[in-house]
């Protein structure tokens, strides 16, 4: 797989086109609670956007973020700096630069509570397909 941004290459989606793609591909897999989380004016955070969702099995967690990075890449050529997580699959970070997707496993979206986290920021919920 590779990593690596082609910027010649890459279509240029706003930040919004780019999160709405996202929260398409969640909502392809049932990807449920998605929240997008909008941390430019949030003090020291370390991107614009995150968007959490949840899978009910680490399969759906995978198919998730799988369809995400399949989806960016394939519809505007945009890959992944960077995954973690997708060997155990309870939690799959995509991290896109300004937009870092964060797929959890139910479970352990409850124990990492990323919303009450980054709690300053603006929250934005999305329906369960």
């Amino acid at each position: 797989m590779n990593n690596q941004v082609n910027f010649e290459q890459a279509s240029v989606l706003t930040l919004d086109e780019m999160n709405d793609l996202i929260i398409d591909a969640i909502q392809d897999i049932k990807g449920k609670n998605i929240t997008k989380l909008d941390l430019r004016n949030v003090e020291d955070a370390p991107t614009d956007f995150f968007i959490i969702c949840e899978g009910d099995s680490t399969t759906q967690v995978k198919a998730i973020a799988n369809n995400i990075h399949v989806r960016l890449k394939r519809e505007a050529n945009i890959y992944p700096n960077h995954i973690e997580g997708e060997k155990t699959a309870r939690w799959i970070c995509l991290d896109y630069f300004s937009i870092v997707v964060h797929v959890f496993y139910k479970e352990a979206r409850e124990f990492y509570e990323l919303e009450q986290l980054w709690g300053d920021a603006v929250s934005t919920s999305y329906e369960t397909l």
